[in-house]
Protein backbone atom coordinates (compact mmCIF):
# COMPACT_ATOMS: atom_id res chain seq x y z
CA UNK A 1 0.00 0.00 0.00
CA UNK A 2 1.33 3.69 -1.05
CA UNK A 3 0.91 5.76 2.01
CA UNK A 4 0.36 9.42 2.27
CA UNK A 5 2.74 11.63 1.06
CA UNK A 6 2.16 14.92 2.78
CA UNK A 7 1.32 16.23 5.88
CA UNK A 8 0.32 18.56 8.39
CA UNK A 9 1.81 18.97 11.95
CA UNK A 10 0.10 21.06 14.23
CA UNK A 11 1.77 21.97 18.15
CA UNK A 12 2.76 24.55 19.58
CA UNK A 13 5.79 22.31 21.41
CA UNK A 14 8.51 22.20 19.42
CA UNK A 15 9.93 18.77 21.09
CA UNK A 16 6.13 17.31 20.70
CA UNK A 17 6.27 18.04 17.33
CA UNK A 18 9.53 16.43 17.00
CA UNK A 19 7.44 12.83 17.85
CA UNK A 20 5.39 13.21 15.79
CA UNK A 21 7.45 13.66 12.96
CA UNK A 22 9.46 10.60 14.14
CA UNK A 23 6.32 8.79 14.16
CA UNK A 24 5.23 9.81 10.89
CA UNK A 25 8.85 9.09 9.36
CA UNK A 26 7.80 5.23 11.03
CA UNK A 27 4.68 5.79 8.34
CA UNK A 28 6.01 7.06 5.34
CA UNK A 29 9.97 7.82 5.67
CA UNK A 30 9.65 9.97 2.66
CA UNK A 31 6.60 11.91 3.11
CA UNK A 32 6.86 15.75 3.14
CA UNK A 33 6.12 16.69 6.48
CA UNK A 34 5.17 20.46 7.00
CA UNK A 35 4.69 22.08 10.80
CA UNK A 36 2.56 25.33 12.34
CA UNK A 37 2.59 26.38 15.95
CA UNK A 38 -0.37 28.36 15.79
CA UNK A 39 -4.10 28.03 15.12
CA UNK A 40 -3.50 30.50 12.34
CA UNK A 41 -0.52 29.14 11.27
CA UNK A 42 -1.66 25.97 10.86
CA UNK A 43 -5.19 27.18 8.39
CA UNK A 44 -2.01 29.00 6.14
CA UNK A 45 -0.81 25.67 6.03
CA UNK A 46 -3.99 24.52 4.98
CA UNK A 47 -4.61 26.82 2.46
CA UNK A 48 -0.78 26.68 1.08
CA UNK A 49 -0.94 22.53 1.38
CA UNK A 50 -4.57 21.36 -0.04
CA UNK A 51 -3.12 18.18 -1.21
CA UNK A 52 -1.94 17.35 2.23
CA UNK A 53 -3.00 13.79 3.23
CA UNK A 54 -3.39 14.12 7.11
CA UNK A 55 -3.41 16.62 9.52
CA UNK A 56 -2.36 16.44 13.32
CA UNK A 57 -4.05 18.66 15.13
CA UNK A 58 -3.00 19.49 19.13
CA UNK A 59 -6.71 20.50 20.67
CA UNK A 60 -4.71 23.67 22.71
CA UNK A 61 -3.32 25.40 19.33
CA UNK A 62 -2.66 28.95 20.49
CA UNK A 63 -5.33 30.99 18.70
CA UNK A 64 -8.18 28.11 18.75
CA UNK A 65 -10.97 27.99 21.56
CA UNK A 66 -11.50 24.33 22.21
CA UNK A 67 -13.04 22.46 19.37
CA UNK A 68 -13.04 25.93 17.45
CA UNK A 69 -9.47 25.13 15.64
CA UNK A 70 -10.84 21.34 14.97
CA UNK A 71 -14.30 22.40 13.24
CA UNK A 72 -12.61 25.16 11.45
CA UNK A 73 -10.78 22.86 9.57
CA UNK A 74 -12.77 20.53 8.56
CA UNK A 75 -15.28 23.25 7.02
CA UNK A 76 -12.05 24.61 5.45
CA UNK A 77 -10.78 20.98 4.11
CA UNK A 78 -13.31 18.72 4.37
CA UNK A 79 -11.73 16.18 2.63
CA UNK A 80 -8.00 15.75 4.71
CA UNK A 81 -8.78 13.77 7.70
CA UNK A 82 -7.55 15.57 11.11
CA UNK A 83 -6.14 13.66 13.92
CA UNK A 84 -6.94 15.25 17.26
CA UNK A 85 -3.55 14.85 19.75
CA UNK A 86 -4.50 16.12 22.84
CA UNK A 87 -3.38 15.86 26.96
CA UNK A 88 -7.36 16.09 27.62
CA UNK A 89 -8.00 12.57 27.55
CA UNK A 90 -11.47 12.58 28.96
CA UNK A 91 -14.61 10.47 27.48
CA UNK A 92 -16.46 13.79 26.62
CA UNK A 93 -13.65 15.36 25.31
CA UNK A 94 -12.91 12.12 23.01
CA UNK A 95 -16.85 11.94 21.84
CA UNK A 96 -17.39 15.37 21.13
CA UNK A 97 -14.05 15.65 18.83
CA UNK A 98 -15.12 12.56 16.73
CA UNK A 99 -18.81 14.09 17.03
CA UNK A 100 -17.04 17.39 15.58
CA UNK A 101 -15.64 15.26 12.77
CA UNK A 102 -12.18 14.03 13.76
CA UNK A 103 -10.84 10.59 12.13
CA UNK A 104 -9.27 9.96 15.48
CA UNK A 105 -8.19 10.59 18.77
CA UNK A 106 -4.84 10.29 19.73
CA UNK A 107 -3.50 10.83 23.87
CA UNK A 108 -0.19 12.80 24.13
CA UNK A 109 0.67 9.89 26.58
CA UNK A 110 0.52 7.61 23.72
CA UNK A 111 4.29 5.62 22.56
CA UNK A 112 5.57 6.48 19.05
CA UNK A 113 4.47 3.19 17.83
CA UNK A 114 1.27 3.34 19.12
CA UNK A 115 1.01 7.05 17.45
CA UNK A 116 2.28 5.42 14.13
CA UNK A 117 -0.45 2.67 14.08
CA UNK A 118 -2.70 5.67 14.45
CA UNK A 119 -1.70 7.03 11.79
CA UNK A 120 -2.01 4.00 9.29
CA UNK A 121 -5.33 3.02 10.14
CA UNK A 122 -6.36 6.51 9.73
CA UNK A 123 -4.85 6.72 6.19
CA UNK A 124 -6.55 3.27 5.27
CA UNK A 125 -9.75 5.01 6.24
CA UNK A 126 -10.25 3.95 9.98
CA UNK A 127 -11.49 6.21 12.49
CA UNK A 128 -8.84 5.57 15.24
CA UNK A 129 -9.53 5.99 19.26
CA UNK A 130 -7.60 4.08 21.89
CA UNK A 131 -9.20 0.80 23.15
CA UNK A 132 -9.85 1.74 26.44
CA UNK A 133 -11.73 4.91 25.19
CA UNK A 134 -13.33 2.97 22.22
CA UNK A 135 -15.26 1.20 25.19
CA UNK A 136 -16.73 4.07 27.32
CA UNK A 137 -17.33 6.21 24.35
CA UNK A 138 -21.35 6.81 24.16
CA UNK A 139 -23.73 6.73 20.81
CA UNK A 140 -22.60 9.88 19.04
CA UNK A 141 -24.77 13.29 19.87
CA UNK A 142 -26.89 14.72 17.16
CA UNK A 143 -27.03 18.27 18.66
CA UNK A 144 -23.22 18.39 18.69
CA UNK A 145 -23.27 16.70 14.69
CA UNK A 146 -25.68 19.73 13.89
CA UNK A 147 -24.21 22.47 16.21
CA UNK A 148 -20.32 20.88 14.04
CA UNK A 149 -22.25 21.63 11.20
CA UNK A 150 -23.33 24.95 11.80
CA UNK A 151 -20.08 25.88 12.90
CA UNK A 152 -18.25 24.38 10.06
CA UNK A 153 -21.37 26.93 7.50
CA UNK A 154 -18.65 30.05 9.32
CA UNK A 155 -16.34 32.09 6.74
CA UNK A 156 -12.93 31.67 7.98
CA UNK A 157 -13.42 35.59 8.80
CA UNK A 158 -16.93 35.01 10.30
CA UNK A 159 -14.68 32.81 12.78
CA UNK A 160 -12.27 35.38 13.70
CA UNK A 161 -15.36 37.34 14.37
CA UNK A 162 -17.09 34.73 16.78
CA UNK A 163 -13.78 34.27 18.58
CA UNK A 164 -13.25 37.79 19.24
CA UNK A 165 -16.84 37.96 20.57
CA UNK A 166 -16.52 35.36 22.84
CA UNK A 167 -13.37 36.97 24.26
CA UNK A 168 -15.32 40.01 24.81
CA UNK A 169 -14.43 42.84 21.95
CA UNK A 170 -16.73 45.19 20.48
CA UNK A 171 -17.76 45.74 17.25
CA UNK A 172 -15.19 48.68 16.67
CA UNK A 173 -12.60 46.67 18.23
CA UNK A 174 -12.80 43.87 16.37
CA UNK A 175 -13.33 45.74 13.22
CA UNK A 176 -9.89 47.47 14.25
CA UNK A 177 -7.78 44.64 14.79
CA UNK A 178 -9.27 43.01 11.24
CA UNK A 179 -8.65 45.89 10.08
CA UNK A 180 -12.08 46.28 8.47
CA UNK A 181 -15.18 48.64 8.97
CA UNK A 182 -17.38 49.12 11.85
CA UNK A 183 -20.40 47.99 9.09
CA UNK A 184 -18.55 45.22 7.84
CA UNK A 185 -18.40 43.70 11.38
CA UNK A 186 -21.83 44.28 11.62
CA UNK A 187 -22.61 42.06 9.04
CA UNK A 188 -20.43 39.27 9.68
CA UNK A 189 -22.56 39.37 13.35
CA UNK A 190 -25.60 38.68 11.30
CA UNK A 191 -24.44 36.42 9.21
CA UNK A 192 -23.42 34.24 12.37
CA UNK A 193 -26.31 34.49 14.25
CA UNK A 194 -28.40 33.73 11.11
CA UNK A 195 -25.87 30.44 10.72
CA UNK A 196 -25.69 29.61 14.64
CA UNK A 197 -29.54 29.64 14.51
CA UNK A 198 -29.44 32.45 17.69
CA UNK A 199 -30.58 35.73 17.88
CA UNK A 200 -28.27 37.93 20.06
CA UNK A 201 -24.18 38.19 20.40
CA UNK A 202 -24.82 37.26 23.68
CA UNK A 203 -26.51 33.82 22.66
CA UNK A 204 -23.84 33.45 20.23
CA UNK A 205 -21.03 34.05 22.63
CA UNK A 206 -22.91 30.94 24.69
CA UNK A 207 -22.80 28.83 21.52
CA UNK A 208 -19.20 29.54 21.35
CA UNK A 209 -18.33 28.28 24.69
CA UNK A 210 -19.80 25.23 23.82
CA UNK A 211 -16.29 24.56 22.08
CA UNK A 212 -14.23 25.06 25.01
CA UNK A 213 -12.25 22.31 26.75
CA UNK A 214 -10.47 22.66 29.93
CA UNK A 215 -6.62 22.01 29.24
CA UNK A 216 -5.03 19.68 30.66
CA UNK A 217 -3.49 19.62 34.26
CA UNK A 218 0.11 20.11 34.67
CA UNK A 219 1.47 18.13 37.58
CA UNK A 220 3.80 19.67 39.60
Amino acid sequence: MAFAQKFIVADDHPLFRAALNQALRQVAPQAEIVEADTMEATTDMVMRHPDADLILLDLHMPGAHGFSGLIQLRGQSPEVPVVVISGSEEPPVVRRAIDYGASGFIPKSSSLDVIAEAIRQVLEGEVWLPEEMAKVLGESNEDEARFAEAIASLTPQQFRVLNMLNEGLLNKQIAYELNVSEATIKAHVTAILRKLGVHSRTQAVIAAQKLEVEPPKVES
